[in-house]
C-alpha cells in the first residue's frame, strides 16, 4: 500500500511544480542540494556577493529549524525567505509557491532555493526548478555519486567545494568525478573553494550562460 501513497505524493507535487514554474517563468531558477556542512550557504554567499552587480537575484532557504542561513544571505543584501520545515526532510512544491508570494520577483535574473541539507528526500521533489545543481565537499567521501546517484544523474552541474582542504584529506577527486559522470556523462563539475575563492569563475560562467539560456527561451 505504501507504493501507491508515494506516488500520489509526488504526483501531486509535480503539479504544484508547474504552478511554481509559471510564476517563476523568464527567471533562471536553481536547486541546490547537498549534504549538511557541504557549504552551500557559503556557496551562496559568496556568489551573492560577486554577482551582485551583475544580477538581480533572490533566495529561498529551506532548513528543519532556525533562520541562521537566511539572515546570513539577507546580509548580502538580496532579498531572501526561510521557510521551516519543522523537521521535513526536504522542500516541496508547495512550500516553494508559498514562500514565493513573500518576494518580489519583479526583474530577478536568478532564484537559488537553498534545500534541506540531505543528498536523498531533496532530489525527489520537483520545485519548479530549471535545474538541480548538486554540491559536494572534499571533506565528504568520493563515493557520495556512487552512493547517492540519484542526484548526480539529475543535475545539471555539481560543484566540488572545499578543495582548499584538499591536502588535509582523504578525497580522490578523480574518482568521485568518475562516479557522477558515469551516472551523467555531461555534467559539468566545478572545483572551488568558496572561503578562499578558487574556481568561482567558472561557476559564475555557467551561471551566466544559463541566465542567457533563460532569457531567451531556451
Amino acid at each position: 500500500m505504501q507504493i501507491p501513497v508515494v506516488r500520489n505524493v509526488l504526483e501531486a507535487n509535480e503539479k504544484m511544480a508547474g504552478v511554481v514554474r509559471e510564476r517563476v517563468k523568464g527567471i533562471l531558477t536553481l536547486n541546490l542540494i547537498s549534504s549538511p556542512g557541504a557549504g552551500k550557504t557559503t556557496l551562496l554567499e559568496r556568489t551573492l556577493t560577486d554577482l551582485g552587480k551583475e544580477f538581480k537575484m533572490a533566495v529561498i532557504e529551506g532548513d528543519l529549524q532556525t533562520d541562521n542561513d537566511a539572515r546570513r544571505v539577507a546580509a548580502t543584501g538580496v532579498q531572501a525567505v526561510q521557510i521551516d520545515t519543522e523537521g521535513g526532510c526536504h522542500l516541496d512544491s508547495n512550500l516553494i509557491l508559498n514562500a514565493l508570494d513573500n518576494l518580489d520577483l519583479t526583474g530577478v535574473d536568478i532564484l537559488f532555493i537553498e534545500n534541506v541539507g540531505n543528498l536523498v528526500c531533496p532530489t525527489e521533489f520537483d520545485l519548479g526548478e530549471d535545474a538541480k545543481v548538486g554540491i559536494l565537499s572534499v571533506t565528504e567521501g568520493d563515493d557520495k555519486p556512487e552512493k547517492y546517484p540519484l542526484l548526480f544523474n539529475l543535475a545539471k552541474a555539481m560543484v566540488l567545494n572545499k578543495t582548499d582542504l584538499l591536502p588535509y584529506v582523504q578525497f580522490d577527486v578523480e574518482k568521485a568525478s568518475r562516479h557522477a559522470r558515469a551516472l551523467n556523462k555531461d555534467l559539468p563539475i566545478f572545483h572551488v573553494s568558496a572561503t578562499r575563492g578558487d574556481g568561482l569563475e567558472d561557476w559564475y560562467a555557467w551561471l551566466r550562460e544559463a541566465v542567457k539560456a533563460k532569457k531567451a527561451g531556451k
